[in-house]
């Protein structure tokens, strides 16, 4: 407590931001050694003026920062400082990492390979297809997949990591208390359960939208690699990619429809040098990491059995084609929440769509 009391004291400081303060920790080696430190070895570090060295000398305790450790600790949310083993590797190497980090669920070495998959909030049925595949046999080849929780790609790349039994972590633009959007309650318990959720942002912060710009440079900087699965010329998306490439990140893009709108910011990206890509293989290959997954995409899948709402969806349908609206009427789940089920039976070899978002199975019930 007396150790994460520093680093919240830290931002408290006028003028001290992610820069700064890595460059404070990096000269004094720990928060409590520079509210320790003198005027004189304060001015030595660099950006550092007078007016925050009255700010850091003057520091005076305050029973509020323990107030404030003690209710995120209540919430059952974990404080990951920069020197916590628990702090990503990669995100340590960009310019600005957050100081802090609140999170639920573990992070563990190997997820240092990983790749962010982000794209549209208004995906089409081909932004969630191929979104969902190249997510799952990430996942199933070890690499850890990266996304922020948001609607439509984002929240298709979280689910088809989960069923293709990887890891997978959630970078949230708002406190982790405050789950945006709210549909995706289970999708985060389901995060927490096999990765991890994370927010630089305290708990009780709203998502505000002027909170996922910043957001994204996390996605990123947890990342080898950012792949954009689809977007449209303004996507924030291409906002996550930017930072990727000054992160010093590999940036790859899913060629679409050429008559598509959601494609045109791919395709800005594909002529501007990114790597193309239509498989997880294209991915595997540019990061020139060992395979940590459970097995080949050529081998044969164990059946697995379903549960919860996926129990609940597969139940609905039949070896007659049943359309997503009767799905949706049926189990009162969120048509993204159906949307995203659908698509991870449909990838795991369960159902298979056909014209008019109507669905069939394909096997026998599990």
């Amino acid at each position: 407590m007396k150790d994460l009391y520093y680093w919240f004291a830290l931002r408290r400081i006028c003028g001290v931001g992610n820069v700064i303060g890595k460059s404070l920790l990096n000269h004094f080696g720990g928060a409590e050694n520079i509210f320790a430190a003198s005027a004189g070895e304060l001015e030595k570090v660099e950006g550092i003026g007078p007016r925050m060295v009255r700010s850091i000398t003057g520091f005076k305790p305050d029973d509020s920062i323990d107030r404030e450790i003690e209710t995120v600790l209540s919430k059952k949310i974990e404080i990951v400082t920069f020197y916590s083993p628990d702090y990503p590797e990669n995100l340590k190497n960009i310019y600005d990492p957050p100081l802090l980090l609140y999170m639920k669920g573990k992070l563990f070495n190997r997820d240092k390979h990983s790749v962010a998959v982000v794209g549209s909030r208004t995906a089409s049925e081909y932004g969630l297809k191929v979104t969902g595949e190249i997510s799952r046999h990430l996942a199933r080849f070890g690499i850890t997949v990266v996304s922020g929780m948001a609607r439509g790609i984002d929240s298709a790349a979280h689910t088809a990591a989960l069923g293709g039994g990887g890891r997978t972590i959630a970078v949230l633009g708002s406190g982790l208390d405050m789950i945006y959007p709210p549909e995706n309650r289970k999708l985060y318990e389901g995060i927490t359960e096999h990765g991890a959720v994370i927010s630089e942002y305290p708990p009780g912060t709203p998502p505000n939208s002027y909170n996922f710009p910043p957001r994204n440079r996390i996605i990123s900087g947890i990342s080898l690699g950012v792949l954009v699965a689809e977007a449209s010329p303004r996507s924030g998306s291409l906002i996550t990619a930017k930072l990727a490439l000054d992160q010093g990140r590999d940036v790859y893009a899913v060629p679409g429809n050429v008559y598509s709108y959601k494609a045109k910011g791919t395709h800005t990206l594909l002529k501007s040098g990114a790597k193309l890509v239509d498989n997880a293989g294209d991915i595997l290959e540019e990061l020139h990491i060992p395979i940590l997954g459970a097995e080949a995409e050529s081998e044969p899948e164990e059946e697995q059995k379903l549960d919860g709402d996926f129990e609940e969806v597969y139940a609905l349908t039949a070896s007659e084609p049943v359309h997503i609206d009767q799905i949706i009427l049926q189990t009162g789940l969120s048509s993204s929440r159906v949307s995203a089920i659908l698509l991870d039976l449909e990838l795991t070899g369960l159902l298979k769509q056909v014209p008019g978002k109507m669905f069939v199975r394909c096997k026998k019930s599990l």
